[in-house]
């Protein structure tokens, strides 16, 4: 049996600056080894371990959608020594991924219902892949409405702008994008973004909500949405917080009996309710 901890070997293939501030890139990746390539499978929602030799490693959710295939997608913020080492990185340069871990977004409970995405900052990064992955033409007749809600601080702050484009076209989703605040060249939205989901008032009826962003966010999205007439139930979100190892040994991230690495990183807001305060 491979060693848990041992990473295999990939290559950045593409580097894409996500903002203004330069403080959040997307990096494409491939395997080095076809063998990786063949055996490195995932679904929206899991994550992997990223490392790099004499810095460390962290947890960091994947991006791009099983649909998309030949390559994986990370998008990184610079936060720590990990991250900050990755973006001084340039294409060309291996890196070590081992995964996928984590469980999954429900998507076979999800077919049939219109989908509310509700995304902030960053946040938007680890729901794309399900998103992609829902309106691929392959899985788009499996689920009803779909419907993205995103908004970052500034429009320097929004990430996957040249998807958001795409997205914008498309004749079978609804896009809205918002800014808390604007600039001279936005003529967009301009508000939070739960206050434009109380615009939107989407329906409760046969339908689940995916959101993920900064925790203050989620806090006053997952009130207007209770506002709404969703149920705990019907209410998702994706967490990462104080994971490290990936793989429930460290026990850095139990929360109660939980293990955000093993049980989550995808929760349902019941599941959340029952957690400790602490979390």
């Amino acid at each position: 049996m491979s060693n848990p901890y041992v990473p295999k070997s990939a290559r950045i293939e593409e580097i894409i600056t996500e903002t203004a501030v330069n403080d959040v890139k997307t990096f494409r990746m491939v395997f080095t080894e076809s063998e990786d390539r063949e055996s490195f499978r995932y679904e929206p929602g899991q994550f992997a371990e990223l490392s790099l030799p004499g810095v460390g490693e962290a947890p960091i959710s994947i991006t791009s959608s099983p649909t998309q295939e030949g390559y994986l997608e990370f998008s990184i913020k610079k936060a720590g020594k990990l991250t900050t080492a990755l973006h001084h990185a340039e294409v060309g340069q291996e890196v070590g991924i081992r995964g996928p871990y984590g469980n999954v977004f429900p998507v076979d409970s999800l077919e049939g219902k219109d989908l509310q995405f509700i995304a902030g900052g960053i946040g938007l990064a680890p729901l794309r892949s399900l998103f992609n992955y829902c309106i691929d033409p392959k899985n788009r007749q499996r689920f009803g409405s779909i419907v993205m809600i995103y908004g970052a601080r500034s429009p320097g702050d929004l990430v996957f702008k040249w998807e958001l484009e795409k997205w914008a076209e498309a004749e079978d989703l609804a896009l809205y994008v918002t800014v808390d605040r604007g600039d001279e060249q936005w003529d967009g939205r301009v508000g939070f973004v739960p206050a434009i989901l109380m615009d939107v008032s989407p329906s409760p009826n046969n339908a689940v909500a995916i959101t993920c962003g900064p925790p203050i966010m989620i806090k006053f999205v997952i009130q207007s949405l209770e506002e709404l007439g969703f149920t705990p139930e019907q209410i998702v979100t994706t967490l990462e917080m104080r994971m490290k190892c990936g793989i429930g040994k460290c026990g850095r991230c139990n929360i109660g009996s939980q293990y955000v690495c093993l049980d989550g990183p995808v929760f349902t807001y019941a599941q959340l309710k029952e957690m400790p305060q602490e979390y």
